[in-house]
């Protein structure tokens, strides 16, 4: 089922408010500035804040994985990884999968992928645009 998105944006002495609607899971959400909703947007944003988190993320969106999977896959140390991966918990990015002594990890949510590409693609906007620091 396609879902129909509409955004409305609203600057003036309001502030600012996005209205986001998915009619397959009958869910708004509106963001103004104090809002609970920014605080959960806050928790994404920092856990999406490190270039090895996106990384990682990356990695674990194609298939479940072990951490010495990713170790390997993304030549970092399992520290690190462990590390950025408790962070991902965290921020409810990723899901834990135990069996037995081990544990594989996966992407939370599949729309996440297509947020990190609309993500990259404004910051090679922004970046480019730019004249100065």
């Amino acid at each position: 089922m396609k879902r129909a998105i509409q955004k409305r944006v609203q600057r003036g002495s309001e502030g600012f408010e996005e209205s986001m609607s998915f009619p397959a899971r009958k869910h708004t959400l509106r963001l103004k500035p104090g809002a609970e909703g920014c605080r959960s947007v806050a928790i994404l944003a920092k856990g999406l804040s490190d270039e090895n988190r996106l990384r990682i993320l990356l990695c674990v969106s194609e298939a479940k994985k072990s951490v010495s999977g990713i170790v390997e896959e993304l030549t970092l140390s399992q520290p690190l990884v462990s590390h950025h991966l408790k962070e991902l918990r965290r921020a409810l990015l990723v899901k834990v999968e135990r069996r037995g002594p081990f544990v594989y990890y996966e992407i939370a949510d599949a729309r996440i992928v297509p947020i990190l590409a609309a993500l990259k693609d404004l910051a090679g906007d922004l970046l480019a645009a730019r004249t100065t620091f």
